[in-house]
């Protein structure tokens, strides 16, 4: 039996390019970089309980959160390979206070400015469960030319030009969006190459799993206590009761939710009342990607991409998945 050609990341990039006339390259060439990056994060997150790298580093974010070992060799990575890219103006990171400006020549002149979290969901290395990047990509706002500035980085989450991330789990993946739809790549060990796996990736509309940090209910509004009731209540008809399934690392159960069908959960709370999942390095990113794939995403009060930032670390309640979940959801905590 013939064996089907495997096709690229890099070589689909090329091909999705060469569909528009006027595209200089540079967003492919990022996404490309980012790739790279993931493939130097994923050979230490396969030795990790070999080598020194897991386990707390000995500081803190600007989050307040541990940073892990594993936090700061990706920070780095990412960083390391962006500045000397020539397609990037700069960088925000989760785990930086503020944005970096590569001020050389071939950067100022750069387009696209890039914002991540290098590690999502790193409280999860230690007992060997999923974790991963995500990243999003926007067109800068400032003068070509010059540095770029905070403006370009808190823009919302609509005018995102590419958002993805990378998931280390039994296999690694890179899934990314950009307005022509969702694609997901697996890691493909001998050659070292992602490789197309998962083409035009679709969200069900409907699901049978959500995903919320259940342990938190007390300190949740009378709302979203009626809708984890309405979860849990059976319904044959429905399909009810739903599934509950919590990893605790968003890009793992975004990935499930994306997937599979279902819908990601982290509400405001009495103990965060503004949200706890940043806007965006989390939020924004996951929102375009869902959404290109026909789910959606909202903050209870309006669509999450619709939000203007007002600072870098800015948090936001967010409800993402299947979009007839998402609306039901509505009717219970809606603004």
């Amino acid at each position: 039996m013939q064996q089907s050609k495997l096709i690229t990341m890099d070589e689909f990039t090329i091909m999705e390019t060469r569909k528009f006339p006027q595209a200089t390259g540079e967003l492919s060439s990022l996404l490309r970089d980012i790739g790279l990056a993931g493939k130097l994060v994923n050979k230490q997150v396969r030795k990790a309980g070999l080598v020194d790298i897991i386990g707390e580093y000995g500081a803190t974010n600007i989050q307040g959160e541990t940073q892990q070992k594993l936090d700061v060799f990706a920070n780095e990575t990412l960083i390391g390979i962006l500045k000397y890219s020539t397609d990037c103006a700069g960088i925000a990171s989760e785990e930086n206070d503020d944005h970096l400006a590569f001020e050389d020549s071939f950067s100022a002149n750069s387009k696209y400015v890039v914002l991540f979290d290098p590690l999502d969901g790193s409280s999860n290395i230690d007992v060997n469960a999923p974790i991963g990047t995500i990243f999003s990509i926007y067109r800068r706002v400032s003068e070509l030319g010059k540095p770029c500035t905070i403006d370009d980085f808190i823009q919302p989450g609509n005018r995102q030009m590419a958002a993805g991330y990378i998931i280390y789990g039994s296999s690694t993946m890179i899934v990314y969006a950009t307005r022509l739809g969702v694609n997901g790549f697996t890691l493909e060990p001998s050659i070292g190459e992602f490789c197309l796996s998962h083409p035009n990736i679709k969200c069900p509309e409907n699901g049978k799993i959500y995903s919320i940090n259940q342990g938190n209910t007390s300190k949740c509004s009378e709302g979203m206590v009626s809708y984890l009731n309405y979860c849990m209540e059976p319904n044959k008809e429905e399909g009810r009761p739903f599934s509950h399934r919590y990893i605790g690392s968003m890009v793992a159960d975004m990935h499930r939710t994306l997937l599979k069908g279902g819908i990601f959960i982290y509400p405001a709370d009495k103990s965060s009342p503004k949200g706890k999942l940043r806007l965006q390095y989390e939020c924004n990113p996951m929102a375009f990607i869902i959404e290109a794939a026909g789910g959606k995403a909202t903050w209870g009060g309006g669509n999450i991409m619709d939000i203007q930032p007002t600072e870098l670390h800015q948090r936001t309640p967010v409800f993402i998945g299947s979009k007839n979940m998402v609306n039901k959801v509505l009717e219970y905590v809606g603004a």
